[in-house]
């Protein structure tokens, strides 16, 4: 039975894990009686939830909330939650968490093959309970991961099509684009040209800043992502730099010139005593979301209120931006993607222009270089015959002609 007790001349906890059986003796850091009964009480709590009586259910929601949480994304977290709510808990929520085996993971994966998901998804509905088990074993509370290695199980089947993408050709963006200018999206423009240069994911572009854009560098610093509504990371927790294209460069030069240029004009309409210094109202800019909503002046309205401010200039809502994108092609008549595909868009045209794989991994952030050739190796059409073309370039003598 678990108690408070003196050891050697000190206070400890004396108890025995639920799972292993094993008797533990935890000398209490104040040494003091009261100092051990805390101890004691939050030792039981944990064991009641992480016992050999413990549900999968139970020991997942102990989990998110005492391991996980804090330890990861916010927008990871919440995955997590959703993840193990609607895939997991359904299948394996009511069976005892210290019994669960390779088996049935296996079921689990199985079901989840005949429900329709991909590889990709598998795995992130495994990744949760991988945690569990890893952080279970740390604890004591398990001797194995049943959750573990589990590419055997979540083989991609021989009659699986790859990975879905669906890249714009070079045509396709030009008419994206011209669409963009001569229509009713002009504001956008920057934007639309920005996603298929430089292949940034959609979180990261409306989380870019004019402080992000290096001119003299020539490049884009992408260092921060929105996801669920909250700023953090970018995927994998690094941050990049990204090339710029020539027109690239011009136009948001462009656009960051004029909106410098808007501010220090309606810096100039207030009075000397209010008016604040360039350099200052240029810094405030700079350090503004780079792709912004349309600012709206109701003329009426600004004409009658002194107070009147203008509607827009925020940061661009993911959401709205997909269906602003969705119109474009509509408008533009061309074929239906998602927005996600401009950046395949950036991928596959650098391999198609002969650029490396490894310089196309830098750029897009993968986290290895075999993310990038899995994805995209099948895109380079032409590679093989440039490669049996050069062939011809040999010189070939007379004796091995005959040959």
């Amino acid at each position: 039975m678990a108690c408070v007790r003196k050891y050697r001349g000190h206070w400890v906890v004396d108890w025995r894990d639920p799972i292993t059986k094993k008797r533990a003796i935890e000398r209490v850091e104040e040494d003091t009686r009261e100092a051990g009964k805390r101890r004691l009480a939050e030792i039981l709590k944990t064991g009641e939830q992480i016992g050999s009586k413990a549900t999968f259910k139970e020991y997942g929601d102990w989990w998110l909330e005492n391991c996980a949480k804090g330890a990861i994304k916010a927008s990871t977290y919440q995955e997590y939650e959703a993840v193990l709510k609607n895939h997991v808990y359904p299948l394996l929520g009511s069976k005892p968490f210290a019994k669960v085996n390779r088996a049935m993971i296996r079921g689990l994966i199985t079901v989840k093959k005949k429900e329709g998901f991909s590889q990709s998804t598998i795995r992130n509905i495994m990744a949760p309970v991988r945690g569990m088990y890893f952080q279970a074993i740390e604890d004591g509370a398990a001797h194995q991961n049943p959750a573990a290695r589990i590419g055997k199980l979540n083989k991609r089947s021989k009659d699986e099509p790859a990975t879905d993408i669906n890249p714009l050709t070079r045509e396709e963006i030009q008419t994206m684009l011209q669409t963009a200018t001569g229509g009713r999206y002009p504001h956008y423009y920057p934007l639309f040209l920005c996603a298929p240069r430089t292949g940034i994911r959609e979180g990261e572009l409306v989380a870019l800043k004019g402080i992000d854009v290096d001119f003299n560098g020539g490049f884009i610093h992408v260092q921060r992502n929105l996801s669920r509504g909250k700023i953090s990371l970018p995927k994998n927790g690094k941050t990049r730099k990204v090339d710029m294209s020539a027109q690239l460069s011009t136009v948001l030069s462009d656009l960051l010139s004029k909106r410098r240029a808007e501010a220090l004009r309606k810096e100039m309409e207030k009075s000397a005593e209010e008016r604040r210094d360039a350099a200052t109202v240029v810094n405030e800019v700079m350090e503004d979301w780079l792709f912004q909503t349309p600012v709206i002046v109701a003329k009426s309205e600004a004409a009658n209120r002194p107070d009147y401010k203008p509607r827009g200039g925020t940061q661009i809502d993911p959401s709205n931006l997909r269906k602003l994108f969705n119109r474009l092609l509509t408008d533009a008549k061309m074929r239906r993607v998602r927005f996600h595909d401009l950046r395949h868009t950036f991928a596959s045209l650098l391999l198609q222009n002969g650029e490396s794989p490894a310089y196309v991994k830098e750029q897009m952030g993968h986290s290895s270089i075999q993310v990038t050739v899995d994805i995209y190796g099948h895109l380079v059409p032409g590679g093989n015959r440039q490669a049996v073309d050069r062939l011809d370039d040999m010189p070939v003598t007379k004796k091995a002609a005959t040959a």
